[in-house]
């Protein structure tokens, strides 16, 4: 075992000492995310769901979208809500970095599910072996002064050795403004060529991921992006679609 090893040990040993790690759903002490909060997780059920807006239970008539969502399929996770919500907000605003392979593993299980049910096209919604990239949505550039840190890039990356993908950090977002308090036209506004691609995309076809989708404004912006600079196609995921 080498130094670095040791000392990285004993520096986690006395951070977990002075720091004890919490669940971020229930607050009890020993994990992350503990046994029980994990098994009420609010999955969404693939086959059931939305293929243009990844809402629960559209797949046959969505009340959430009328079909023409830009991303060719959407598949989201889990419910917005409990459990989920604490873990985007305690990895964005509390610095809880270790969550972002959390939300990864979460990703990657729907994505999983998903792609054994069509999208629009009759196309799997999401496959591995069809997809070049990996790209996400990024934070705007105020954003990342406050936190010091993109949490969907950390995500990405993580994301992107479960589902042994290239990671694309192509998209830049330099001036919109935060989205949460924003309501849905205003989501729409702000986000209008908010978003450029930086690289030649000719051809690809990308896999675009969020935190949540609420309306799709982000998606869509990230999505145009993308098919602008030459995509083939855009299918996206997120950890949780709020209904």
């Amino acid at each position: 075992m080498g130094v670095e090893t040791l000392v990285r040990g004993a520096a986690e040993a006395l951070a977990e000492t002075l720091w004890p790690t919490h669940c971020v759903g229930c607050d009890q002490p020993g994990e992350l995310v503990c046994d029980e909060c994990r098994a009420a997780l609010p999955w969404v059920e693939q086959r059931l769901a939305c293929p243009s807006c990844g809402a629960p239970y559209g797949h046959l008539t969505c009340t959430e979208c009328d079909g023409t969502w830009l991303p060719r399929a959407t598949v989201a996770a889990l419910g917005f809500h409990g459990t989920p919500a604490r873990m985007v907000t305690v990895l964005k605003d509390a610095h809880e970095l270790r969550l972002a392979p959390v939300l990864a593993a979460a990703m990657a299980c729907a994505l999983e599910e998903a792609s054994a049910w069509p999208a629009r096209d009759g196309a799997p919604r999401f496959s591995p072996t069809r997809t070049d990239a990996l790209c996400f949505v990024p934070a705007t550039a105020s954003a990342y002064a406050r936190r010091g840190f993109d949490h969907m890039e950390l995500v990405a990356r993580a994301l992107a050795r479960e589902l042994s993908v290239p990671l694309a950090d192509v998209l830049v977002r330099p001036t919109a403004r935060d989205q949460r308090a924003l309501g849905r036209e205003e989501r729409a506004a702000n986000l209008t060529g908010a978003m450029y691609a930086l690289d030649d995309l000719s051809g690809a076809n990308l896999l675009l991921i969020d935190d949540v989708a609420t309306t799709g404004a982000s998606l869509a912006e990230g999505t145009r992006a993308l098919l602008a600079r030459g995509a083939s196609s855009v299918t996206a995921c997120v950890l949780a679609r709020v209904w």
